[in-house]
């Protein structure tokens, strides 16, 4: 079964692939979505990665709180987004 977790406090200059490689030492990495701002096309400083469940686990707990490029990740099982907490549409 296949675990999302979420990785925040990500340094902006992060690709797909420093997150891959620094997960894969965990287990397959099955997807890694940095998320963009779509207003600016930059990186907004999280992603979630895609592993299977007890790769998720061990990466989890080994990850969270390490010094990435400068930067404390938070490392934690991604949860379901809450429909009161979407933004609203822009108009």
């Amino acid at each position: 079964m296949l675990k999302m977790i979420y990785v925040g406090n990500l340094p902006f200059t992060t690709t797909d692939d420093e997150v891959r490689g620094l997960f894969s030492k965990h287990g397959t990495v099955h997807t890694v979505k940095l998320v963009m701002d779509r207003d600016t096309g930059r990186p907004r400083g999280f992603c979630f990665v895609e592993m299977e469940n007890n790769a998720a686990h061990a990466a989890i707990s080994a990850l969270n709180g390490i010094d990435f490029g400068g930067r404390s990740l938070r490392v934690n099982e991604a949860r379901d987004r809450d429909n009161g907490s979407q933004r609203r549409a822009r108009y």
